[in-house]
């Protein structure tokens, strides 16, 4: 058997294999375990950095096989000095088979479409968005021309709203599913062997289309259908009450020669809804079809950032992070008043990106490539809220509420802003103490910002408990509150404003069979991962019920 060990090592010892086996040869030695010439291989099985010290340093698990452990060593997945194939399953061919919908083609319904033709059934999959390669016109749009295609944009289109807003693997989620598959589903595409092995993996946004895209390809080999640029406009429902159940779709085309026309009845038994956290059209199109769905509870705030070698020093206590350390991430939590104020999806080395989905909005995010490269930093940082913030909203918009309160922020967010894209901003010290900022520093976010007081756009109470925050976050953090950090408003899309009911085994809404509530749109995930692992949980119950099990 493989020696099991932890090893605490210099970054550049951590990233150089011939160093790392040194290390590891040194420490054999001193077990009196081992002699240099019988390691047959060293499998590193975990990586994370440790910088709570003075110096930063790479803490690893690995596996050390010694003669006569070939076979073992030869079954490993991934090791510093050779690396070995991740293989996908054998996925059958599935055009005879029957069909199963999926609406979104986001990790969500990716990984159930995956999942489906892996069980041997045929994946529909309904996509408003284009995919991966035509989306990025659309990107450039809002970028450089303030334009906001509704159907196609940040969050809308093939991989939902993780193809272009970084890639994040990590998830605290791990009892809903197995992560280690997913993430091996996602080597076998195509990314790189070291997700398996980072504690905090990542992709990219430069990396994650073509992974994307060779799913799709995927799916289309072994005869699934994947329909771009065709947007569900309604279902067709059959009996009545609770003994309802979805007989078809309606379908319009949103791109091309057919733009605008409606394609209706489309027979469909088994519709799993993974449209994402920003499908308001549909969320309103079941409340409309009186199909329960609940306000839920999200957090809302801003998107900050700051230049990165001033997060690197104070993270890594040093003046530059040199050759061998990645640029530094941090995460922060404060409470403030009872609520959670909190960073969220922090992007080192990352760019602010406008995220709205349809015009006379302002939606803020953040994305990084894979390798973190770009001269700032910036994370969310946001107020967790509760169902009675959205009290004043219930009238009239019932379990839509939560929903509508991010509109209106996100609306009063473009009014500011001067009815563009251009995100309304101020120095974060300023925005601690209440000062419109005579000027801002130069920011990643393409569009541009327009210095404004921020305490007219969002809440009082969330600006209250924000600037709370971030006071304490200095102290955490020495240097963190600084005027050459810069605030963009808003940080709305954290997670969905609904929660689309299901049955915890059957995984079908208990109104509607056949309708099967999935992913961070219908309020059960939250990132790539967990998203995933929710199609997967949902296809593998779809398959359950088809076969009668």
């Amino acid at each position: 058997m493989p020696n099991e060990l932890t090893l605490r090592v210099s970054p550049e010892v951590a990233a150089t294999p011939e160093l790392l086996r040194k290390e590891v040869e040194r420490v054999l030695r001193g077990k009196g375990l081992f002699q240099p010439e019988e390691i047959r291989g060293i499998h590193v099985r975990r990586r994370s950095i440790d910088a709570r010290g003075r110096t930063a340093v790479m803490q690893l698990q690995v596996q050390v096989f010694g003669a006569g452990e070939e076979a073992d060593w030869k079954a490993v997945q991934w090791a510093w000095n050779e690396p070995r194939a991740v293989y996908l399953p054998e996925y059958p061919d599935v055009r005879e088979a029957e069909a199963m919908h999926i609406v979104g083609a986001g990790p969500a319904g990716l990984f159930a479409a995956l999942r489906l033709l892996e069980q041997g059934l045929r994946p529909v999959v309904w996509e408003r968005g284009k995919d991966v390669r035509e989306r990025v016109k659309d990107l450039k749009g809002i970028n450089v021309n303030h334009v906001v295609n509704p159907d196609s944009n940040y969050c809308f289109g093939e991989g939902g709203a993780g193809t272009y807003s970084d890639g994040k693997l990590y998830t605290r989620a791990k009892k809903r599913g197995d992560v280690r598959r997913i993430l091996e589903l996602l080597v076998g595409f195509g990314a790189v062997p070291e997700i398996l092995v980072e504690a905090h993996p990542h992709i990219g946004t430069n990396k994650l289309p073509k992974i994307i895209a060779a799913m799709r390809e995927c799916i289309l080999a072994h005869g699934g259908q994947v329909h771009f640029g065709h947007r569900v406009v309604d279902v067709v429902l059959e009996g009545e009450g609770d003994s309802r159940c979805i007989a078809g779709l309606d379908v319009v085309e949103v791109n091309g020669v057919g733009a605008g026309a409606v394609v209706r009845n489309i027979p469909a038994k088994h519709v799993i809804l993974a449209t994402g956290h920003s499908a308001r059209d549909i969320f309103e199109l079941l409340v409309r079809r009186e199909i329960t769905l609940e306000a839920k509870p999200l957090a809302i705030g801003v998107r900050v950032e700051h230049p990165q070698t001033l997060i690197d020093s104070i993270q890594y206590s040093c003046e530059s992070r040199g050759e061998y350390l990645p640029a530094a991430p941090y995460s922060v939590v404060h409470q403030v008043e009872g609520r959670g104020v909190y960073s969220f999806c922090m992007c080192p080395g990352g760019v602010v990106a406008p995220c709205a989905t349809k015009p006379g909005e302002i939606v803020t995010n953040g994305w990084s490539s894979s390798r973190r490269a770009r001269s700032t930093a910036n994370s969310g940082i946001v107020v967790e809220l509760e169902l009675a913030d959205f009290k004043a909203y219930e009238a009239e918009y019932g379990p839509l509420a939560a929903m509508a309160f991010q509109a209106e922020i996100e609306r009063k967010a473009w009014e500011a802003g001067g009815r563009t894209q251009t995100a309304p901003a101020q120095r974060l010290v300023d925005f601690v103490e209440g000062r419109v900022s005579k000027d801002l520093p130069k920011t990643s976010y393409s569009p541009g910002l327009r210095s404004v007081n921020l305490a007219e756009v969002l809440p009082e109470f969330i600006v209250r408990r924000l600037r709370e925050g971030f006071v304490a976050f200095d102290r955490k953090m020495k240097g963190y509150l600084t005027n050459e950090a810069v605030v963009h408003a808003p940080e709305t899309r954290t997670s969905s404003p609904v929660r689309i009911p299901r049955d915890s085994e059957r995984m079908v809404h208990p109104e509607v069979l056949g309708l099967y509530p999935c992913g961070e749109g219908a309020g059960y995930a939250g990132g790539i991962i967990s998203a995933a692992m929710d199609g997967e949980r949902v296809a593998e119950a779809v398959v359950r019920l088809v076969r009668g099990e």
